[in-house]
């Protein structure tokens, strides 16, 4: 598992569109894509609902988000503290 997968996962999750987090990410849709779909087979869990227009969490993709989100936010957490370090030099 990838850090990138985890953002990217986590992007479209919240804007509900691929296009939309590849915008949001400065990237192209078929990279977010991509991504995502080797996080699923990593996984072997279909994390995203793509059967209708807009896309849907599956139950599995909503508790994996909870997880995403604490990790990508216990990573910015780390990089403030280091940050500290810095300035301190």
């Amino acid at each position: 598992m990838e850090l990138r997968q985890l953002e990217y996962f986590c992007a479209v999750s919240s804007l509900e569109s691929f296009t939309k987090a590849a915008n949001f990410l400065h990237v192209s849709q078929p990279s977010v894509t991509k991504t995502v779909q080797a996080l699923e087979t990593e996984l072997d869990l279909e994390l995203i609902d793509r059967s209708q227009k807009h896309i849907c969490l599956t139950e599995a993709g909503s508790v994996f988000l909870l997880h995403a989100k604490k990790i990508m936010q216990d990573i910015q957490a780390a990089r403030l503290a280091m940050n500290r370090f810095q300035s301190q030099s």
